[in-house]
C-alpha cells in the first residue's frame, strides 16, 4: 500500500519524538502519580503481552525513549507488557557519533542498562541510515572510499561498543523508494549499490551474534519495493553477504492491513532469512471513536496472526509505548491514536485484539499492576502437586573468548506452572555477560536463572527460552547437569 508524506515519514518521527518529549518532560514529574493512578489494562495483563508471545515461540515488544523512563507510568507499562525493546533516537548516528570519531553511548546505554535489569532483549536502530545524519556525514563531500570508510568505522565503534549484548541490528534502514529503485542517499550516490552488502559485513565483524537485518516501510505487502528487497535479500543470501533478517516497519493506515501481508512474510522466510514486524502502529483520524477503535482492534489481531502463522516471524515491535508519544499527529495532521494504550495509559480495544491473537484473554480493563505484584518466581522446596519441568542447554555461537547460549525450560507436569528457576555449574569457569528473558544470579561456577514476569506461567508440554552471552577462557565445556524446579 502507499501512505500520504510518505518521504516526511521516513524522516520526522525521531525529530517529532524529540520535539514531544522536549516539551512534555518539564510535565512529567508533576503529573507522573495522577498518571500511575489512571493506569488500567486487561485483567490477563498480569503475564503481559510479552510472556503471551513468549509462549507461542515469539517475542513482543516496544521502542523506548530514555527522556520517558523516569515518567512512572510509562516505565511501568513497558516493564510489563514487553520483553523486547528498541531503542527510538538512543542508537542512531547522530547521537552516537556526531562529531567525526567522537562517540557518545549515554542514551543507547541507558536504555541497554534498563532492558537487562528487567529481563528484555534488544534491537539495535539503526547503524545505516539516510536521515538523522549529521552534517559531517550528509555533506562531508567525501569521496566513495572514504565515505566507505568512514562508514565501516561508525559501524565497527557502535556494534563493537554493544557486542554480545543486542538480539539484533536494524543494519540498513529504508534504502529503497516505493517504485523499487535505490534511495539516492549520500551511501547511494557517493559508494553506489555495494554500500548495503559493505555495512552488513561490517556490522558482521563488530558483533558475530547479533542477528542482522534490513528494515524498510511499506514492504508489508507484495509490491514493487518489498520486491526489490526480496531480490536483494535473494542475492545476498547466494553471495554470503551476512544477513539474518528483515523488518517490516508495518505503520499502517486504519483498515489498510494488507491483504498478502502474511504470504509477504512467508516468501521472504523461505529465503532463508527470520522476518519481524518491528514499529507497527496502526493510525486513524481523529478523534477517536468506538467503531474505528473496534477496527483498529482487528487490524492489530490480524497482523499479530500473519505473524503467528509464519514460522520464521520472531517477533512484532510497537512504535511506542503510548499515543501520547507518537510520532504521528505532527507528521500525519488530523491522524493519531495509532498504539495499543491511550495518552492516560488506559488499554485500548486494540491491546485485546493482539492478546487475543496470542492465545489471552479479552476481558474488559481493570486496575493496572506493576511488575513487582507479579506473583514471585521463587521456587519452593517441594513444587506443587503435578508442577515438574526440564531445561536444556544448547551452545549457539562460540567466538574467540566469547560465547552465546540458551536454554529452553519445558512443563514436563501436568499442570501450568506459575514459575521457574534453573540451575547449572559451569566447567570451565565460564562468566554469563548478558541475559535475556530471565534474571540471573552467579556465583563462580555456579548459576541460577529465575524466570522474569512475562514468562513464568507455561501450560503442559509448553516451553520458553532464555538466552545469554559469556566469556570464558582456556575451554568452553557444557554443563554436565541442568536443573528446572517450578512453582
Amino acid at each position: 500500500m502507499t501512505h500520504p508524506m510518505l518521504e516526511s515519514a521516513s524522516r520526522a518521527p525521531a525529530r517529532t519524538r524529540a520535539r514531544l518529549a522536549a516539551t512534555a518532560l518539564a510535565a512529567t514529574t508533576l503529573a507522573a502519580a495522577a498518571v500511575v493512578a489512571a493506569v488500567t489494562t486487561p485483567a490477563s495483563a498480569a503475564s503481559g503481552l510479552g510472556q503471551l508471545a513468549a509462549a507461542q515461540g515469539r517475542y513482543f515488544g516496544t521502542a523506548l525513549a530514555n527522556n520517558h523512563l523516569g515518567e512512572s507510568a510509562y516505565a511501568t507499562v513497558a516493564d510489563r507488557e514487553f520483553n523486547s525493546v528498541t531503542p527510538e533516537n538512543e542508537m542512531k548516528w547522530d547521537a552516537t557519533e556526531p562529531s567525526r570519531g567522537s562517540f557518545n553511548y549515554t542514551g543507547g546505554d541507558a536504555i541497554v542498562s534498563h532492558a537487562q535489569g528487567h529481563g528484555q532483549s534488544v534491537r539495535g536502530h539503526t547503524l545505516v541510515w539516510h536521515s538523522q545524519l549529521p552534517s559531517w556525514v550528509s555533506n562531508g563531500g567525501f569521496n566513495a572510499a572514504t565515505l566507505t570508510s568512514v562508514m565501516q568505522n561508525h559501524i565497527s565503534n557502535v556494534a563493537g561498543h554493544y557486542k554480545g549484548k543486542l538480539y539484533a541490528w536494524d543494519v540498513v534502514n529504508e534504502a529503497f523508494n516505493d517504485d523499487g529503485t535505490r534511495r539516492q542517499s549520500v551511501f547511494q550516490t557517493t559508494i553506489g549499490d555495494s554500500y548495503i552488502a559493505t555495512a552488513f559485513q561490517a556490522a558482521r565483524a563488530a558483533d558475530p551474534t547479533a542477528k542482522l537485518y534490513y528494515n524498510d516501510y511499506n514492504i508489508e505487502g507484495i509490491n514493487a519495493k518489498s520486491t526489490a528487497v526480496y531480490n536483494m535479500v535473494k542475492a545476498f543470501k547466494q553471495q554470503g553477504v551476512p544477513i539474518d533478517g528483515v523488518g517490516l516497519q508495518t505503520h499502517l493506515i486504519l483498515g489498510q492491513v494488507p491483504s498478502d501481508l502474511q504470504a509477504n512474510l512467508q516468501r521472504f522466510a523461505d529465503l532463508g532469512v527470520d522476518v519481524a514486524l518491528t514499529e507497527v502502529d496502526v493510525r486513524m483520524q481523529t478523534p477517536a471513536d468506538s467503531s474505528k477503535l473496534a477496527t483498529q482492534s482487528a487490524n492489530y489481531a490480524a497482523l499479530t496472526k500473519a505473524c503467528l502463522n509464519v514460522a520464521r516471524c520472531v517477533g512484532i515491535t510497537v512504535w511506542g509505548v503510548t499515543d501520547k508519544y507518537s510520532w504521528v499527529p505532527d507528521v500525519f495532521p488530523g491522524y493519531g491514536a495509532p498504539l495499543l494504550f491511550d495518552d492516560s495509559y488506559n488499554a485500548k480495544p486494540a491491546y485485546t485484539g493482539v492478546s487475543g491473537a496470542l492465545g489471552g484473554g479479552t476481558s474488559s480493563p481493570s486496575p493496572s499492576a506493576s511488575p513487582s505484584s507479579s506473583p514471585s518466581s521463587s521456587p519452593t522446596s517441594s513444587p506443587p502437586p503435578g508442577r515438574s519441568c526440564s531445561a536444556t542447554y544448547r551452545k549457539v555461537n562460540e567466538w574467540n573468548t566469547g560465547f552465546q547460549a540458551e536454554v529452553t525450560v519445558t512443563n514436563t507436569g501436568s499442570s501450568s506452572m506459575g514459575g521457574w528457576t534453573v540451575s547449572w555449574a559451569f566447567p570451565n569457569g565460564q562468566k554469563i555477560t548478558q541475559l535475556w528473558n530471565g534474571t540471573l544470579s552467579q556465583s563462580g561456577a555456579n548459576v541460577t536463572v529465575k524466570n522474569v514476569s512475562y514468562n513464568g506461567t507455561v501450560t503442559p508440554n509448553g516451553s520458553t527460552t532464555f538466552g545469554f552471552t559469556g566469556d570464558w577462557s582456556g575451554a568452553n565445556g557444557t554443563p554436565s547437569s541442568v536443573t528446572c524446579a517450578a512453582s
